[in-house]
């Protein structure tokens, strides 16, 4: 049962339901709705108008450019996670999207729709940020990207539209990992990391109030070794109120938790590299 009344449209183009979305007050946009329709089922969200964006094809697919990867915004997870190009090319991304939830989940929910959800951890947008991701969005200026990492902290304008994940290649040099909790499937901690010429790429979320980027612990093993030892110091050294206690949980063994995990997926990407 979904508490709220709201009218409904199926948009047949972008421009379309970028103007359905400007014109319409409380306009929301629906794509795997794995998020959006149990919160208006709770009354944890409203929407005045969905706005089904579902059968816009042109935001599909992955493709190679120059600058790297092009991920359609209604890309869903399972594909991302089982795309060869992806695999080869961006592994912490197929490897967040494999985590994600259960089979039902990743074949509904859609790379778009996991960036854009902001108000609760998820897998997706702690591997962009590792991966140096770009989110591009579609408004009423045009098209724009926002590095990942901002992006997890504003979320999408109103009457915007995602419609892509733009990725550098890096090879088989990134990871991801995950302690989640059991009953959601939601991280209580994941770590992403990307291992470049400049040294690693480290996020977390779970953890922390958002998907963040820690660039004090990147410092701190730039010049390495990534042993778990090592990994474990360069957290112990960031302010433990960085760290958000859950329930049955605190600051120290979240940080200690995030380090083990950075340093598992640091350990797999020197494996695969």
């Amino acid at each position: 049962m979904i508490l709220t009344e709201f009218d409904y449209v199926r948009p047949g183009g972008l421009d379309e339901a970028l103007t359905l979305l400007a014109g319409t007050r409380g306009a929301r946009v629906l794509a795997g709705g794995q998020s959006l329709l149990p919160d208006l089922r709770t009354g944890a969200d409203r929407a005045g108008l969905l706005v089904d964006i579902r059968r816009l094809e042109e935001l599909r697919g992955v493709e190679r450019t120059a600058e790297g990867l092009r991920i359609g915004a209604l890309t869903s997870l399972a594909e991302l996670a089982a795309h060869p190009l992806v695999l080869a090319e961006a592994p912490e991304l197929a490897a967040a999207a494999r985590a994600n939830g259960d089979p039902q989940v990743r074949n509904l929910g859609t790379v778009g729709g996991n960036l854009a959800a902001t108000g609760r951890a998820t897998d997706l947008p702690v591997a962009a940020i590792a991966a140096g991701g770009l989110v591009e969005r579609a408004g009423p200026g045009g098209r724009s990207t926002v590095p990942a990492e901002e992006f997890a902290e504003s979320g999408p304008p109103a009457g915007t539209v995602v419609t892509a994940l733009l990725v550098p290649p890096a090879g088989p040099s990134g990871a991801f990992e995950k302690t989640a909790d059991r009953a959601t499937r939601y991280p209580v901690c994941a770590a992403a990391v990307r291992i470049t010429a400049d040294g690693p790429r480290i996020a977390v979320t779970g953890a922390t109030a958002r998907a963040l980027r820690l660039r004090g612990v990147e410092d701190r093993l730039r010049r390495g070794p990534y042993t778990t030892d090592a990994v474990l110091a360069a957290f112990r050294a960031e302010p433990r109120e960085l760290f958000v206690p859950g329930r049955g949980t605190s600051a120290e063994y979240l940080g200690h938790l995030a380090g083990v995990l950075t340093a598992r997926a640091l350990a797999r990407a020197q494996a695969l590299a």
